[in-house]
């Protein structure tokens, strides 16, 4: 990192924290039918941000259940294209007695910031999409070619996602895909993972003898 990055993220440190405790804020729970208000308003904060950031054509789509957030930069002719995907949805924040502070309501501790989502995965998201503010901030431009897709069904499945993927690969194609919805091995070390699991559900059945 440039020591003009360094010295725009110092400087912007305040704002930035500000919009990310926006951000978790918002109870975005998409296994809950009661919070599809939430959703929106979710979507909309990453689509605003995206703007703000410098992206372009960016987009709320909507799809068969939570919207989907597009954006793109794509001005560094023969650099190569980065895929930025998250989410901006959320697990239940339940058992509420285990949390020190409320779920929705994020708290800096120790160096910390707790909130539902702040690891998983608005937090990283964030970090992703400010990385492209700062860099535009300080050089005007990016120095690859940039898109995102953000969505709002990870935790239920991403059967939206999954099917806009599969209808636009023109759109999408990439040289890589840049997901950081993974885990660290520890604080201060960064850890690069290079392959992700599936979700597999099955139902079994057994029959047998109507009696002993």
């Amino acid at each position: 990192m440039s020591a003009t990055v360094e010295n725009f993220i110092e400087k912007q440190r305040p704002r930035l924290l500000e919009e990310l405790k926006t951000f978790l804020a918002i109870p975005s729970v998409s296994t809950l039918p009661e919070h599809q208000g939430d959703i929106e308003r979710a979507s909309e904060f990453v689509a605003e941000k995206l703007r703000a950031a410098g992206l372009e054509r960016v987009e709320r789509i909507r799809t068969a259940g939570h919207p989907l957030v597009y954006g793109e930069w794509l001005k560094a002719p023969g650099k190569p294209t980065v895929l930025c995907y998250g989410h901006y949805d959320v697990q239940p924040p339940d058992p509420l007695d285990e949390w020190i502070t409320p779920p929705f309501a994020p708290s800096l501790r120790d160096g910390n910031l707790y909130a539902r989502g702040a690891a998983d995965d608005k937090g990283q998201m964030y970090i992703h999409l400010k990385a492209a503010e700062a860099l535009r901030a300080v050089a005007g431009r990016l120095p690859v070619n940039l898109k995102f897709l953000i969505e709002g069904e990870e935790e239920i499945g991403g059967q939206a996602v999954d099917r806009y993927v599969c209808e636009n690969p023109e759109k999408l194609a990439c040289d890589v895909a840049l997901v950081s919805d993974t885990e660290m091995f520890a604080p201060g070390l960064p850890t690069l993972c290079d392959g992700l699991r599936g979700l597999l559900y099955t139902e079994l059945t057994a029959t047998g003898a109507a009696q002993e």
